[in-house]
C-alpha cells in the first residue's frame, strides 16, 4: 500500500467517524447536544476535505478545479442523497411505506445518474 493511500485512509476514517459523532451529537434530543454536535461535525467535514487535498498533494495531482460540471456533480450527488435519506426516513421513521419507497427510488436513479455525469458515455 502506497504512504498516500493509507494516509488518505486513515484521515478519511477520522473524518467520518468525527462527523458521525457529531450528527449523532446533534439529532439524538436525549443527549441534549444540538450546538456541540454541529460544531463536530464541522470539525469532521474539515478533516474529510484536508484528507482530499493532502491525497492529492501526495499523489502529484492537481488541485480540483470547480467547473460547471463539478459543480453538477456534487449538486446531483447531494440531491441524490438527500432523497435517499428522504425516502428511507419515512418509510422507516414515520411509515409512511408507499411514499418513502417511492421518494428513495427517485434518489437512486437521481444517483445512478451521476455515472454518465462523470464518466460520460461511449
Amino acid at each position: 500500500m502506497k504512504k498516500s493511500s493509507f494516509v488518505a485512509m486513515i484521515m478519511g476514517t477520522v473524518g467520518t467517524v468525527v462527523f458521525a459523532l457529531g450528527m449523532c451529537m446533534a439529532l439524538i434530543p436525549e443527549w441534549g447536544m444540538f450546538r456541540n454536535g454541529i460544531a463536530v461535525g464541522a470539525a469532521g467535514l474539515v478533516i474529510l476535505l484536508a484528507t482530499l487535498v493532502i491525497w492529492r498533494r501526495m499523489e502529484g495531482k492537481e488541485p480540483v478545479h470547480l467547473s460547471t460540471r463539478t459543480m453538477g456533480a456534487i449538486a446531483d450527488g447531494v440531491i441524490g442523497a438527500m432523497l435517499l435519506g428522504s425516502g428511507m426516513s419515512l418509510a422507516m421513521v414515520f411509515g409512511n411505506m408507499i411514499l418513502g419507497i417511492a421518494i428513495g427510488l427517485v434518489g437512486i436513479v437521481v444517483l445512478l445518474m451521476l455515472i454518465p455525469i462523470v464518466k460520460g458515455l461511449n
